[in-house]
């Protein structure tokens, strides 16, 4: 055989020899962690969605015919309404990459507002309510308008306004309780998202008799966290809106450059998440039945809790409403959990912190390896 035939056979087994790695590396499949991971960043509500059942199991195994008992559910329930409400409105602002501090002074201020106007200053409800509303989205709207006109950190400009709402707070309440009788008599409206029912009567009132409904008592705050719930998730998912809030917190320069007004964005989204944290305060008068300036003071940081916790990733761009609530149930279960097994108050803010740090490590995982 010649040497060009012999130089041809060669380079024709090599070619071969090529195409085979070729081929073997496309067929070569992902490793399990990398199928874990990428199932996780597809899904991301799963992973607060798994802990919460987790923390179903374990608390009916340490607390049998305690936890899971319909009157102790109905109580984790109603305890973490305000705080998820105030995580939706945290969701909408860290989706944009920010952060506001002033949520819980906006809901306590906002809060304020409509109670103290209907019964102190005997303005009749229907004025006071929207007045408080409108409270909450001018706060909102501040926050929005210094962060994109002077273009500073939301970490600052929140910080700095929650001093500012904290101080018109103590300036219209005069540091004053207003106590539920008075509440009664001048403005019932404003109590009436903390009233309980019972679902088996609903189910009754129905028609239809449904003995698993029997011991479940739900609050009007609650179903209405819920209807929010289900409105802000549409909102994101479905709406021009929610895919403009993504994308300005996923790469705002990209999103500008695609034609989003990201400055319109972001105002929107201050401003609607101080509607939220008013609705929240309508949420609050029901809850503690009267207006407090003091209550509340947590709320800032427990929001914070159930956003981060139910997967939402600090750098923007992804998380859910869903997550959200399913954040703030996690943190409900395991407060609830932890006290029917007789651990004191410390070790629940401990089992809080280890689930916050699990939570950021998590979600810096998944942005590593899919980078």
């Amino acid at each position: 055989m010649s040497d060009d035939a012999t130089g041809s056979a060669a380079a024709e087994r090599g070619l071969r020899g090529s195409a085979t790695d070729v081929a073997s590396f496309e067929e070569e499949r992902p490793s399990l962690l990398r199928r874990i991971q990428g199932f996780l960043h597809q899904y991301p509500t799963s992973i607060p969605l798994i802990v919460l059942l987790i923390g179903v199991v374990i608390f009916s195994v340490a607390a049998p015919g305690k936890f899971l008992s319909p009157l102790n559910l109905s109580v984790v329930l109603q305890q973490v309404t305000i705080v998820a409400i105030l995580g939706m409105a945290q969701t909408l602002v860290i989706l944009t990459a920010g952060i506001d501090l002033s949520v819980g002074l906006i809901m306590i201020l906002a809060s304020v507002v409509m109670g103290r106007t209907a019964v102190v200053f005997g303005v009749p409800v229907e004025i006071a309510f929207p007045l408080g509303l409108a409270a909450g989205v001018a706060c909102g709207f501040l926050n929005g308008v210094i962060i994109t006109m002077l273009r500073l950190p939301p970490f600052i400009v929140t910080l700095g306004t929650w001093s500012i709402f904290g101080a018109l707070n103590t300036f219209y309440s005069n540091s004053e309780t207003i106590r539920s009788q008075d509440m009664e008599a001048a403005a019932p409206f404003l109590l009436w998202l903390g009233k309980l029912f019972k679902l088996y009567d609903i189910g009754l009132f129905l028609g239809m008799d449904l003995p698993w409904l029997k011991g479940w008592v739900v609050t009007y705050g609650s179903i209405l966290m819920i209807v929010l719930a289900i409105v802000l998730s549409y909102l994101l998912s479905r709406t021009a809106f929610g895919r403009h809030v993504y994308a300005t917190g996923d790469d705002p320069d990209a999103a500008r450059l695609s034609g989003i007004n990201t400055t319109r964005v972001l105002i929107s989204v201050y401003a609607l998440a101080g509607l939220i944290c008013a609705i929240a305060a309508w949420v609050l008068i029901g809850r503690i039945g009267g207006v407090s300036p003091q209550a509340g003071q947590t709320a800032n940081l427990d929001s914070i809790t159930a956003v981060v916790i139910g997967g939402t990733s600090l750098f923007g761009g992804r998380g859910s409403i869903v997550g959200t609530l399913f954040g703030a149930l996690i943190v409900g279960v395991f407060r609830n959990g932890l006290a029917l097994s007789g651990l004191a108050l410390l070790w629940q803010d401990f089992a809080v912190g280890v689930l916050i740090i699990v939570a950021v490590t998590i979600d810096q995982w998944i942005r590593k390896i899919s980078s």
